[in-house]
């Protein structure tokens, strides 16, 4: 499941905010488009994505810690509770966040995810460490996600509003 949840739910961000897009209310533009695909990776990448690592790591702490190639740990539940934490807030920032909320939920997730992706990264290259968990598509998304909610914004900013549903 590490290997496929990050592609799973970034493709269904993409997919959905693509199909929002089309048959919505507003006409398309790309400033439609980067709104939807702004909500739709808060939902799914940052949300839902967030609740999972939650769950992972504090209620399968022993399957979490080997799919990353670690040894069970205490901090897995601290761990645990920054992705809850990280992941409501994606899930309410996809529908009821101003810019500036968005905005903190991206550098939020910018620290803890980037972070760990460094984290990962040195792993990677003093360990060997190449478990999916750590060195698999989370590796990527735990860098690209942050950045693309963060660029989604900056992109908003310069297309100006968009005509609400």
């Amino acid at each position: 499941m590490v290997f496929w949840v990050p592609l799973i739910v970034w493709a269904l961000a993409i997919v959905v905010a693509v199909l929002m897009s089309l048959r919505g209310s507003r006409p398309f533009s790309l400033a439609v488009l980067a709104d939807e695909l702004l909500r739709y990776i808060l939902l799914l990448p940052v949300g839902l994505q967030g609740l999972w690592a939650f769950m992972g790591h504090v209620f399968f702490a022993e399957q979490s810690a080997a799919a990353i190639g670690w040894a069970t740990s205490p901090f897995q539940a601290e761990v645990g509770m920054a992705n809850l934490g990280i992941g409501v807030a994606g899930v309410v920032g996809a529908f009821l966040g101003s810019p500036g909320f968005r905005a903190a939920v991206g550098i939020v997730a910018l620290g803890f995810l980037g972070g760990a992706g460094m984290v990962h990264a040195i792993q990677i290259e003093e360990t060997g460490n190449l478990a999916s968990g750590n060195a698999g598509p989370i590796f990527y998304t735990d860098f690209l996600t942050p950045l693309a909610v963060l660029g989604l914004l900056l992109i908003q900013r310069v297309l100006g509003p968009v005509p609400q549903r």
